[in-house]
């Protein structure tokens, strides 16, 4: 059945020149049919990387941030036909080696979607996740799985795989372009009723791996915050957001080209 499937991984990249190879190397190519990478405009050798390892490309001309970046990332997706798309950072703070694990609950028709947590295991801080983000992340997760009604045991994790159907209807290019969209898209998929799974995922926290900033960490607190608020008004019938509209006008390129 998984072999059935096409599945692609797409690569979120900045400046992971020192991470991309080996993050690659760790991918099962032995049921991952195709790579993708769009690296947001880059200051370092990331492109020259890819090109070496010969890893199909797309560069933003300038830097638009991690949202506008995951946009990219999954509308080429769709265009290359893909079943299921495994969304993988490539600085190696999360192990390819569990591709196989979400993709294959996907293509078994257990989840729509799968998240990889760091916080089943209670490997996160073992990670060297930092106290202050374990704090926040436990405290933002409650807030979410209060207003959405979920019961997840995280809502900020980067290693996220999608089969083709959610990614066709959710209407994530409504989404923030900045680290916000993560958790506006999770919103959305629980909002719009899909089947949502998880699997213990160790972390690693080093010089090389991206990490927010404290300034912008809270920002995005608020922003949470914002969107589980949207979700329950909505729910109640209170007020309307688009970001929660009738499954989308689509993900064609006229659309997005019109949102740019």
């Amino acid at each position: 059945m998984l072999n059935e499937k096409k599945i692609l991984v797409v690569l979120p990249a900045y400046n992971a020149e020192k991470t991309l190879e080996k993050t690659y190397e760790d991918i099962p190519f032995s049921i991952v049919d195709k790579v993708l990478l769009v690296d947001d405009n880059s200051t370092d050798g990331t492109i020259a990387v890819a090109k070496r390892l010969d890893i199909e490309t797309f560069l933003h001309d300038r830097n638009y941030g991690y949202g506008r970046n995951q946009k990219t990332c999954y509308l080429e997706a769709l265009r290359h036909e893909a079943d299921i798309v495994v969304m993988v950072h490539p600085d190696y703070q999360y192990t390819p080696k569990l591709i196989t694990a979400v993709a294959s609950m996907i293509a078994f028709d257990v989840y729509d979607v799968v998240l990889g947590s760091r916080i089943i295991g209670g490997g996160a801080l073992v990670g060297g996740m930092p106290v202050y983000k374990y704090i926040a992340n436990r405290f933002l997760t409650a807030a979410e799985n209060l207003l959405l009604g979920s019961k997840l045991s995280e809502f900020h994790t980067g290693y996220r795989a999608f089969s083709r159907n959610v990614l066709e209807s959710v209407p994530f290019l409504e989404n923030s372009d900045n680290f916000v969209f993560d958790n506006e898209m999770l919103a959305q998929i629980i909002f719009f009723g899909y089947r949502v799974g998880e699997v213990s995922c160790p972390t690693k926290y080093f010089e090389e791996a991206s990490s927010i900033k404290l300034w912008d960490s809270t920002v995005y607190g608020l922003g949470v915050l914002k969107t589980s608020l949207k979700f329950r008004l909505q729910k109640w019938g209170l007020c309307k957001f688009r970001i929660f509209e009738s499954k989308k006008e689509g993900t064609s390129p006229a659309y997005y080209e019109r949102i740019s």
